[in-house]
């Protein structure tokens, strides 16, 4: 369940059931919420699994296993990929290096496995992982306005400047971490780490304290990321290459071996992988996994769809052929469509994984 159920229930909140966990899918009314973290600020309970990584080769072994480079100086962290052998996508994850730990936030369902997984390996290695996912709160807070609310209610320190590194400072008076986000929903983002038991004060004061702000759920989380051009774990990354996503944020071509890399360096030295990630405007509203076709030819598939708040129109991401010769194309049954450049929506924010490609 959500940690801080209760809290979100007496806001209003409708939930639903993800990975075992019951989380807010909204608050009611969920396009005026969207529109108010577009031109505002919100704030939400993210549904992270959490790994605490300790000893003295803690960086080592994480550094050996995931696709990006882990940050060895306390405050920084990255955004990396954990892949299978044939360099598909087994889950995605961020990396922060606290010191004398390292804390791991994976998708909902996939820490305790992960965690059983990794130690399984451990043998001469002075690494210690366990799951703190019941023990830690991360409170989400995204928006035009995201800078302005954290500054607000944030003591004995400022507001962190840059992209995935963190600090540590107290709201009313709780001890938290605050981390500034790779802008996942194409505006400026920070995420609020705290302790189970003060979490529900800390929320109340993000919410209620200094610049105001809206809770939303996962339907408004949704809609934003996919006008920002964000391809998320279920819906587009897991089981596919970091190149076909054009996630060249996640991985370091760079640095050792790790699973997959093979694969994954072998696509990219060859210019371009087989498929890519793009947007769609459509002229109605596609289901998920609905076939998009050129010309009558099928060339891909739509992973996700809304009905955009912000443009008031239907929009998709979908994996196509990377060659697409043409723009106009038609997805599930005869609806008309034409390839969009992402984001679709331009905030004050960018998504560090919006698709990028080689020339």
């Amino acid at each position: 369940m959500s940690v801080l159920e209760s809290f979100h229930a007496n806001h209003g909140a409708t939930f639903e059931e993800r990975a075992g966990r019951r989380l807010p899918r909204h608050y009611g009314r969920p396009e005026r919420t969207h529109k108010a973290v577009r031109n505002g600020v919100g704030v939400i309970e993210t549904a992270y699994d959490v790994l605490v990584v300790t000893g003295d080769d803690r960086v080592e072994y994480v550094d050996n296993v995931l696709s990006n480079r882990v940050p060895d100086e306390d405050g920084e962290g990255c955004y990396a990929l954990l892949c299978d052998p044939q360099g598909r996508i087994e889950l995605d994850c961020y990396v922060y290096n606290a010191g004398e730990r390292l804390l791991l936030f994976a998708p909902p369902g996939h820490g305790a496995g992960l965690a059983e997984e990794w130690r399984e390996k451990v043998f001469i290695q002075d690494v210690g992982i366990e799951v703190a996912t019941d023990d830690l709160a991360v409170l989400g807070v995204h928006g035009s306005k995201a800078t302005e609310k954290v500054a607000s209610v944030l003591n004995k320190i400022g507001v962190p400047e840059g992209e995935l590194v963190f600090d540590r400072g107290t709201i009313h008076d709780v001890g938290v971490t605050v981390i500034a986000t790779d802008d996942p929903t194409g505006e400026d983002g920070y995420e609020i780490v705290c302790g189970i038991d003060e979490a529900e004060t800390v929320l109340d004061t993000l919410i209620n304290y200094g610049t105001g702000a809206v809770p939303f759920g996962t339907q408004v989380w949704g809609s934003l990321t996919l006008e920002a051009g964000t391809p998320l774990f279920d819906s587009e990354l897991e089981g596919r290459i970091p190149n076909v996503l054009g996630l060249g944020n996640a991985v370091d071509f760079e640095k050792g071996c790790f699973v997959g890399q093979e694969v994954i360096s072998r696509v990219e030295n060859r210019g371009e992988p087989s498929q890519r990630l793009v947007g769609l405007r459509c002229e109605a509203l596609p289901e998920a996994g609905a076939a998009v076709r050129d010309d009558g030819d099928g060339v891909g598939e739509v992973t996700r769809a809304i009905g955009s708040p912000s443009l008031d129109e239907p929009i998709a991401l979908a994996v196509v052929e990377f060659g697409l010769e043409h723009e106009e194309l038609t997805v599930g049954e005869g609806i008309d469509a034409r390839v969009a450049e992402l984001p679709f929506v331009e905030g004050s924010g960018r998504s560090a994984r919006v698709p990028a490609y080689g020339e």
